[in-house]
């Protein structure tokens, strides 16, 4: 009976524990949904601005330091200029430093971000004298209905299109780099099939050789001329002396 007791007093405290934990989680999960919410009302009243135009040697950092005075800033995100003119800029001795070719700022106040658009558009950017900006002009623009989140999956979006663009440019370069190696091997095997040809054919004109060798006349040939000559040398002596 003691164990049927304590067996039922641990179920229930098992039970209590469990209905505890989900009690807990239950409430955490309202929690979470109440920040989700709060967040998201935050964000409807936030107003984002599109700089098309980046000063030369403006930063996150000056930007917010620049625009701050005019409302608070939630988040900056610039472009960086493409790799390529950062190089051509800084072979031809420029600023060596990271520029930046388009941005994106978002205030906290909607109200304040259409403000700000319709107040520096167009105007000159100003502040210190000695700034490299000094004399340029803002290009922002206030986007109505835009928010961050719509900029985060467009700038993925780009990332994903450039990483295709450069696999399918290093495909490409990979595939012309191959052609040009298979025509130069192709090119040196014809030399080579030519130079063997070369010589075969040098060896097969090649004219023979035909020593010459000057031969004398035999001896005993002279000798019988010799007799010859003699004996009539002789019997012209005998028959001219007769006569």
């Amino acid at each position: 009976m003691a164990e049927e007791e304590i067996t039922v007093t641990s179920k229930k405290a098992e039970d209590g524990t469990s209905l505890n934990e989900a009690m807990e989680k239950e409430k955490r999960k309202e929690k979470r949904k109440k920040r989700l919410l709060k967040e998201a009302e935050k964000a409807d009243k936030r107003g984002v601005c599109y700089l098309s135009r980046v000063p030369p040697h403006m930063d996150p950092l000056k930007l917010r330091q620049t625009l701050s005075q005019y409302g608070d800033i939630q988040r900056i995100y610039l472009t960086p200029e493409d790799p390529a003119a950062q190089v051509r800029r800084k072979k031809s001795g420029g600023f060596r430093g990271q520029e930046f070719s388009e941005g994106w700022v978002e205030f906290t106040d909607k109200k304040v971000a259409k403000r700000v658009a319709r107040m520096l558009n167009g105007e000159q950017i100003g502040g210190k004298k000695r700034s490299s900006f000094y004399y340029d002009l803002w290009n922002i623009k206030y986007l109505s209905k835009f928010k961050w989140d719509d900029l985060t999956e467009e700038i993925a979006y780009k990332n994903a299109t450039r990483e295709q663009k450069l696999a399918l440019e290093l495909s490409a370069a990979k595939r012309e780099r191959d052609f040009y190696l298979s025509k130069v091997d192709q090119s040196k095997a014809l030399s080579k099939i030519e130079e063997r040809l070369k010589k075969k054919q040098k060896v097969d004109v090649m004219p023979k050789v035909i020593r010459q060798f000057s031969q004398k006349k035999p001896v005993a040939n002279e000798t019988e001329e010799n007799k010859a000559q003699l004996s009539r040398d002789l019997l012209a002596g005998i028959f001219g002396g007769s006569s």
